[in-house]
This record gives structure tokens, C-alpha cells and sequence, in this order.
């Protein structure tokens, strides 16, 4: 990113570029860091409910889900470690050295490496939420749930159960903000 030449457009397009990468970052890693955040508080509590004897979240296609869905909150930290960065290659890049600016080439290998762990950490947890919904709608349609909903805990649809469809969407979304930042990132560098 750093140029030679020593125009003023350049001076001021460097600059526009550092603001951006870290006004991007920093919302990019709040928006990570809030949803992230509420999703493990809501999968820990869904951990910590569902071991008790006779919890209707007690089934291994929800257990699966789950696993996964932890997973793609771990893959999230990587996430907003990389939204983090965004804001230190900004801060670089208003270094008055040139070469403490970081090369175009690297920065394009940070963002596209952003985009590849949201990909992922988005991929992980659709799946999780795939296995929690196949296994809360096969609860619901299942004969013996029409019959015996009232006598079988095991067969009602808790409201435990939906938060970690909510903890998945709300993973998925951070997933989707790191997405965004990279790509509108890429973009601002290779439009310059």
C-alpha cells in the first residue's frame, strides 16, 4: 500500500484508505464482539440447563448442533482478531515512514484471510443450525408428539432450545459483518 510517489492525491488517498480500514475494523469487531458474546452467553446457558435429568434438549442431533455452533463461535474469535487487525493496517498506514506502511500485497493476503475464516466460521454454524432445527422440527411432527405432547417432556419444544436457534442466527450475523468488512475493504484497495 505504500506508493513512491509523493503527490498530494496520493498523500490524501493513503489517508482516506487508513480511515477507512479503521473505521471498518472497529465497527466490523464491535458488531463481532456483541453478537459473539451473546451467543456464547446463550450456548453456555443452553450447556448448563441441558444436563439436567430428564431435559427434552437432551438429544445427540441438538448435541451435535450445539458442538457445532460452539465451534463457529470459536472460529468468530479468529473473526475479531483479524477486525482488530484491520484497525492496526490503518493505523499503519498513517505512519509518516514509508516503510512502516504495510505493502499492498500483504494487506489484500490479511482481508482475503478475513474472508476466508468468516466463510467458514459462517458454514460451521449453518450447519449447527441446520442439526438443531432438523431435530426440533422432527420433535414437533413426530406422531407420538401429537399424542403424547402433554405426558412426554421429551417431545415439547422448550424456549431453551429456541435460543440456540437465536444464538446460531446471531453467529451467522457476525460472520456476515466480518464478510462485509472484508469485501468493502478489498474493494476500497483495489479501486486506489
Amino acid at each position: 500500500m505504500s506508493q513512491n510517489s509523493d503527490a498530494p492525491s496520493s498523500s490524501s488517498n493513503l489517508r482516506t484508505i487508513a480511515q477507512t480500514f479503521r473505521l471498518t475494523g472497529w465497527i466490523s469487531f464491535w458488531i463481532q464482539l456483541v453478537l459473539g458474546v451473546v451467543s456464547g452467553i446463550i450456548v453456555l446457558l443452553f450447556a448448563v440447563f441441558s444436563q439436567r435429568a430428564g431435559s427434552p434438549s437432551n438429544n445427540p442431533g441438538s448435541s451435535f448442533g450445539v458442538f457445532l455452533a460452539v465451534c463457529g463461535i470459536l472460529i468468530l474469535g479468529g473473526g475479531l482478531y483479524l477486525a482488530y487487525r484491520y484497525t492496526r493496517i490503518g493505523k499503519q498506514l498513517l505512519s509518516s515512514n514509508p516503510s512502516n506502511r504495510p505493502r499492498k500485497i500483504e494487506t489484500v493476503q490479511v482481508l482475503r484471510l478475513g474472508l476466508w475464516v468468516n466463510l467458514g466460521g459462517t458454514l460451521v454454524t449453518l450447519l449447527g443450525a441446520q442439526a438443531i432445527v432438523g431435530t426440533l422440527v422432527a420433535r414437533s411432527i413426530s406422531p407420538q408428539a401429537i399424542t403424547t405432547q402433554f405426558f412426554d417432556p421429551t417431545r415439547i419444544i422448550s424456549g431453551l432450545d429456541m435460543l440456540v436457534v437465536q444464538a446460531n442466527i446471531n453467529t451467522v450475523s457476525a460472520h456476515f459483518a466480518g464478510l462485509v468488512a472484508s469485501l468493502w475493504l478489498l474493494n476500497r484497495i483495489n479501486r486506489s
